[in-house]
């Protein structure tokens, strides 16, 4: 499955893209907007990525620009409950360089058409921390809307972030392309 859009497509992660994957991974900017603590290597990454593609409670897709191929993020819909129609979200913007052109924010659209229109959910969830200000504006520009603070929830690099619950549910969604 690819979902293809202006400048970006999404596409399934594989498991050639580990290695990129866990260079990604070592980057301290990365690191410290996900709040990441562990270090991995490329075969911890390797099966994590070959237990996802056996999951089908989630879709994990690379995100990559339509021009060149580049892989420029990662996100994942996961924890699918189609009883309660809801899911949780995860979005990594990996190229640093090319931060701040929208493509996070592109990649967020395409996922949310797919959540609400293909999967017919009525519920996105995700959190963030306090110190990824730039997550948190793609995510409101996007319809998330905040929910909850679980307040000092990460301690990483000598201060305490607020963990941030922010969601988006399919009539806000509907209301907003309309």
């Amino acid at each position: 499955m690819k979902l293809i859009d202006e400048r970006i497509y999404l596409r399934p992660v594989q498991l050639a893209d580990a290695p990129l994957f866990l260079k990604h991974t070592e980057d301290e900017e990365i690191r410290y907007m996900t709040g990441t603590k562990a270090r991995f290597s490329v075969e911890q990454i390797e099966r994590h990525i070959e237990q996802t593609q056996q999951d089908d409670t989630r879709y994990d897709f690379a995100i990559c620009l339509n021009a060149t191929d580049q892989l420029v993020g990662e996100l994942s819909v996961l924890d699918i409950d189609p009883d309660n129609q809801s899911a949780g979200f995860r979005i990594m913007m990996n190229a640093m360089e090319l931060r701040g052109k929208g493509y996070g924010t592109e990649a967020i659209e395409l996922i949310l058409a797919f959540v609400f229109q293909e999967l017919k959910l009525n519920r996105l969830q995700l959190e963030v921390y306090s110190h990824n200000e730039r997550g948190l504006r793609a995510y409101e520009k996007n319809g998330f809307k905040r929910e909850g603070v679980l307040r000092e929830a990460l301690y990483l690099n000598g201060t305490f972030s607020d963990e941030i619950i922010m969601a988006v549910i399919r009539r806000d969604y509907l209301k907003a392309r309309s």
